[in-house]
């Protein structure tokens, strides 16, 4: 008896550790093949991913935190933005826009649309941020990617980077921006409280809306093909 229980010991710490293990190994094969249909290279999107997670974390360097820079004070508030969370997926979507060189009016439909959506399915919370409930957390990434399905697709690598971009910028303007004025009115739970851009709840949306969109892009377009 003492034997098999040791060994169901032994099985369920096995599994204890295989179990994330896993679980995390088939979200990065996720999330680097969507960005390798973006057009980056391998070695790009495993930097993307990797660096977009460590930036979730408060990072530190000569008494400065580098994941969450403030920008200035407003109403006891302290308004900042996340690296991880909204400076990242801009340069990414900068970037995208300029190499796949994707029409500017493209662009700016496909931002409209998502940000209208976002601003509809979030609102702000004084004590967790910029926050959107399951399923409407969903509805960004699902309308950039058909934003871009109508917009171009005639044209594979243009549409999955317009996705991307659209969805990601939409989210950080129709959740962040749109809503940081209602934030602000409302009174932190202690002064100083750090209002982040991109920041918290909303990198999750950020990050997830622009994978989902360029998931359900490649699936779509894989049907149409």
């Amino acid at each position: 008896m003492l034997a098999t229980v040791e060994l169901t010991d032994i099985i369920l710490w096995l599994l204890y550790i295989a179990i994330p293990i896993i679980v995390f190994y088939v979200a990065y094969l996720i999330l680097t093949k969507a960005f390798r249909y973006l057009g980056f290279t391998q070695l790009e999107s495993v930097i993307i991913v990797v660096v977009s997670f460590i930036f979730t974390f408060p990072i530190i360097l000569f008494g400065y935190d580098i994941s969450n820079i403030a920008l200035f004070s407003y109403n006891d508030w302290v308004i900042g933005i996340n690296t991880g969370g909204a400076i990242i997926p801009i340069i990414i979507s900068l970037y995208l826009i300029i190499k796949r060189k994707i029409p500017l009016k493209h662009v700016i439909i496909g931002v409209l649309i998502v940000t209208v959506i976002t601003f509809l399915v979030t609102n702000p919370v004084p004590s967790k941020g910029i926050i959107s409930t399951f399923p409407w957390w969903l509805l960004p990434g699902v309308s950039a990617c058909f934003a871009a399905v109508f917009l171009l697709k005639k044209n594979f690598a243009k549409g999955a980077s317009l996705a991307y971009a659209s969805s990601t910028l939409g989210v950080l303007i129709g959740a962040d921006v749109l809503h940081l004025y209602q934030l602000l009115k409302l009174s932190p739970t202690k002064i100083g409280t750090m209002a982040t851009i991109g920041g918290a709840v909303l990198f999750d949306l950020v990050f997830l809306s622009g994978i989902l969109s360029v998931i359900l892009y490649g699936i779509i377009m894989f049907k149409y093909r």
